[in-house]
């Protein structure tokens, strides 16, 4: 079968859904909960069915509240039917609701879910405050005037106060839904030479530069620990603490804490540098790039 043929077939077997689901009849209360008693206290998929399929023309009203995201309306439809399904399992007949209205919100809740997923290859609707501002940013833009062009602050600030949410959501919000997805892949100008992609610029380094990087710190970290070991104990201690840390001892304290006095305490660093640097120097060409001075 040809593409062609196969598309064709798909649009005539969604045309005859839709026509068979706007003719079902409609159901009476009595029978209505007959049927979903049969369902959830016998498993009697013949009564799913026909409550599932006297309610599909719900499913198609309500898709097409959806259509104007971009989204094809038999890809809506068929997630409606997805939560019609999960509204049938829950439904309680004795609390004396109808079905209709109990599987209104799974039908809406489950639609909205795929536009939020499929609008955008950028996660959109995180949280309850975009969800909100994403299906209804568009109908109070409309209600404020304002069809076409950026909003005014105090247009923000309307549809902010409205929805209860931050000033901010609202902004990003009409940024979000007033550019597409467009991809990196597209041609630039009308000769079509170069490519989106070609803009964006990796500061990232190379691998090879993160692997000689990797090697030379370990090398320098074997050379630096190495010399330490020359020192005498008191001598690594000024150093460790001075010269070390992110955030050096005073002479004055380090004097303290060992006994001596500071101007002591800044001979001893000293020396233990010119030890370090000697040991260093025919390793590293900079040995101030280990210990700062």
């Amino acid at each position: 079968m040809s593409a062609y043929d196969s598309n064709h077939h798909t649009q005539r077997a969604e045309r005859r859904f839709f026509t068979d689901a706007i003719n079902a009849p409609l159901l009476t209360r009595e029978h209505e909960h007959e049927l979903a008693t049969r369902w959830r206290d016998d498993d009697d998929e013949a009564a799913l069915h026909e409550i599932v399929f006297a309610y599909s023309r719900l499913v198609i009203s309500t898709a097409m509240r959806f259509r104007n995201y971009g989204l094809p309306v038999a890809d809506l439809v068929q997630e409606g039917c997805i939560g019609l399904l999960q509204a049938a399992a829950r439904f309680e007949p004795e609390r004396n609701v109808r079905f209709s209205t109990y599987a209104s919100w799974w039908i809406r809740a489950a639609m909205q879910d795929f536009v939020l997923r499929n609008w955008s290859i950028v996660r959109t609707g995180t949280t309850a405050a975009q969800k909100s501002l994403f299906f209804n940013f568009r109908r109070l833009r409309a209600k404020i005037g304002r069809v076409d062009g950026p909003l005014r602050r105090e247009g923000r600030e309307r549809i902010a106060s409205e929805l209860r949410v931050h000033l901010r959501d609202v902004e990003l919000m009409e940024g979000r839904l007033s550019a597409s997805d467009q991809s990196l892949n597209a041609p630039i100008g009308e000769n079509g030479e170069g490519e989106w992609q070609d803009f964006i610029a990796d500061t990232r380094p190379l691998p090879e530069e993160t692997v000689f990087e990797h090697v030379d710190s370990m090398s320098r970290s074997a050379w630096l620990h190495e010399a330490l070991d020359t020192l005498s104990e008191r001598e690594r201690i000024i150093i460790g603490k001075r010269r070390l840390r992110d955030e050096s001892v005073t002479l004055a304290e380090l004097g303290r804490d060992l006994g001596i006095s500071k101007e002591r305490v800044r001979q001893i660093e000293h020396k233990a540098l010119e030890k370090l640097r000697a040991l260093l120097v025919c390793r590293v060409e900079q040995p101030g790039d280990l210990i700062f001075e």
